[in-house]
């Protein structure tokens, strides 16, 4: 039987909505309705409904969807209710940054999946040093094993355009299924393995157009 997949806009607005629940929890709110839900997203709350339903019966009529019930559900949908692997592969400023932002949002948050467990790097004057006393930096050499042997899942690319296909090629031979690609190049991976890109440069580039 062929595995469901729902499409990616749909995925993108499940963990928007997972944050927005995150949020009410924070607020002591026990239910939401899908106008609420739809606000906190930026979407309306036919879009809410009709997301949910693609996944099963979640609310209650004229009560709304219970918070706490809900933002399990969704963290069960999109897989992060366990612990997910994760390495750094490229430790210049942006990766220092998102490295130091991981693991002080697992120490302050339990339920935060995403553990940095490896960095890595070619440069031997950063090779051995700690990042946040906790995570070792790693020769850019031991990638492909040190993945394996710590069952990583997902990778973060933060290295150099001219590097990027070489560094994806040794995750997806260490086992990686999911590489988040800062890289400022456009890099190939094959089935089974999800790329997701992220361009801050082209990002702002687009928002400048509307200045």
């Amino acid at each position: 039987m062929r595995e469901f997949r729902a499409p990616e806009v749909v995925i993108r607005r499940l963990a928007i909505y997972l944050r927005a629940l995150g949020q009410c929890e924070e607020e002591c709110e026990s239910y939401i309705s899908s106008k609420e839900l739809g606000e906190r997203a930026g979407v309306t709350p036919a879009q809410v409904r009709k997301d949910l339903a693609m996944f099963g019966e979640f609310g209650k009529q004229g009560v709304g969807y219970e918070v706490c019930n809900l933002k399990e559900e969704l963290r069960r949908i999109l897989k992060v209710n366990r612990v997910i692997n994760t390495a750094l592969v490229g430790v210049g400023e942006l990766g220092m940054a998102l490295a130091r932002y991981n693991i002080r949002r697992a120490q302050r948050q339990d339920d935060y999946p995403f553990r940095l467990v490896a960095a890595f790097d070619v440069d031997p004057q950063k090779i051995g040093r700690k990042i946040e006393r906790m995570v070792e930096i790693q020769p850019f050499a031991r990638l492909t094993e040190v993945l394996r042997d710590l069952n990583v899942a997902i990778v973060i690319l933060t290295v150099p355009a001219s590097a990027a296909q070489e560094a994806v090629d040794r995750c997806v031979e260490g086992g990686v299924k999911g590489i988040l690609n800062f890289a400022p190049a456009k890099v190939s991976v094959p089935n089974g393995v999800k790329l997701q890109n992220a361009d801050v440069t082209l990002d702002l580039q687009q928002l400048a157009y509307y200045l």
